[in-house]
């Protein structure tokens, strides 16, 4: 079973990727942003909204919310402003999430609907979490495919990197 302070780890990973992925897509025009590549969702954006689709469903069923999402695949926001904005709301709500998190929610199991078959499924706390964040790390890792083809660097995008996780020792 995974720890608290592991996805604690991955929230925060989750966050400086988003944050770092979004201002490097935010420079492409919107036709660039929008353009089907021949990814799974098709273009950068589709994608964009497909994580932040997946990190809400993932995060409602987490906190026993009602969340009603579009059906499997559709887009959430059409504006990308707009998406980068419920991006930053979603990621500061998962970051909360793993902060509240305890060893009993972890070994706990979940219970709900499955959006894209609607059949009723049910496995462990910590084997969900561990698919939200694996869920966006994959298809981070698509977008970032996309922002290299498209001419652009994405930057590192491992987690040793990220501010405060490698200790310079000389």
């Amino acid at each position: 079973m995974i720890s608290v302070e592991y996805c604690q780890l991955l929230a925060r990973y989750n966050h400086w990727m988003n944050e770092r992925l979004y201002v490097v897509v935010g420079e492409f025009s919107v036709v660039e942003r929008t353009r089907d590549s021949g990814a799974f969702f098709g273009s950068m954006h589709r994608t964009l909204n497909h994580i932040l689709w997946g990190d809400r469903i993932w995060l409602s069923r987490f906190k026993s919310e009602a969340y009603t999402v579009p059906a499997f695949g559709a887009d959430l926001f059409a504006d990308f402003a707009e998406l980068a904005r419920e991006r930053a709301a979603t990621d500061t709500a998962i970051l909360d999430w793993a902060g509240q998190l305890s060893p009993a929610w972890l070994g706990g199991t979940l219970e709900y609907r499955s959006a894209s078959d609607g059949k009723l499924r049910r496995l462990a706390n910590w084997v969900a979490a561990t698919h939200m964040f694996q869920h966006a790390t994959h298809h981070r890792g698509q977008l970032a495919t996309l922002i290299k083809q498209a001419g652009r660097d994405p930057g590192t995008t491992d987690m040793p990197w990220m501010p405060g996780i490698i200790k310079a020792l000389d």
